[in-house]
């Protein structure tokens, strides 16, 4: 089962889609707008996203690359254009992959199966298969699966991927540019992008910028990751 946000202006494809993904016990969020998306993928995990590049606000090439800006969600196009130059265009813009309308249930299917195993077989998948633990937060990297005090963590792949890295190195302040390179295999990039995943990963530990329990930003420096002192709030 993954959790699929289908962007389709169409609504009689959009409820094809919905329906099919549903019967596959597949969980479904459905929005017509490139606007819509940015906002569902900003609030919601999402394991797929399906998207149609015909969007009445947005071209969807554009909606890729801003997806792209705050996630690294896999993206499978889904769209009537079929000329070559598009479709290398787009993969190479972050797409992981590209289905031309008619397609069949069992194409997307099939293409969605392959696209997940991809997604899940990340960087810490071929290392050490070991638990980190660092206070009350026990990260398996090989299941990619992380609780914080015993209950478990409902991370993107990309929060999953910063947390694991930052654990895996715990009390030592780790540069932004460092955390591009590794985490978001970027030489350059923008500190917002960096900033956004903080607070996100932060509302999930159940702590802010101002009262820190495991991650610790130091101005014009870095981020570290160490357990909770004595007395530290509770989540």
């Amino acid at each position: 089962m993954a959790r699929v946000l289908v962007v389709e202006d169409d609504q009689f494809v959009r409820s094809a889609l919905i329906r099919h993904l549903t019967e596959a016990t597949h969980t479904v969020r459905s929005v017509g707008t490139a606007l819509e998306a940015l906002r569902e993928v900003a609030h919601f995990p999402f394991d797929v996203v399906i998207l149609d590049l015909g969007l009445p606000d947005l071209d969807g090439s554009e909606a890729l690359k801003m997806l792209r800006g705050i996630t690294e969600v896999p993206v499978i196009i889904a769209t009537a254009r079929d000329d070559e130059t598009e479709i290398v265009r787009l993969l190479n813009a972050g797409a992981d992959d590209y289905l031309t309308k008619p397609f069949s249930v069992d194409v997307l299917s099939a293409r969605m199966a392959a696209v997940l195993r991809r997604s899940r077989l990340g960087p810490a998948d071929g290392e050490a298969g070991h638990l980190i633990e660092v206070g009350g937060l026990a990260i398996d990297p090989l299941r990619r699966h992380a609780t914080l005090d015993g209950l478990e963590l409902d991370l993107t792949r990309r929060e999953f991927d910063l947390l694991t890295f930052l654990a895996g190195r715990p009390g030592v302040v780790v540069a932004r540019k460092e955390l591009l390179a590794e985490v978001w295999q970027q030489s350059y990039g923008d500190d917002q992008t960096i900033d956004v995943h903080l607070s996100w990963l932060r509302r999930k530990l159940g702590e802010t910028a101002a009262r820190p329990r495991y991650l610790h930003t130091l101005r014009g420096v870095g981020v570290k990751l160490e357990p909770p002192r004595a007395g530290a709030a509770a989540r």
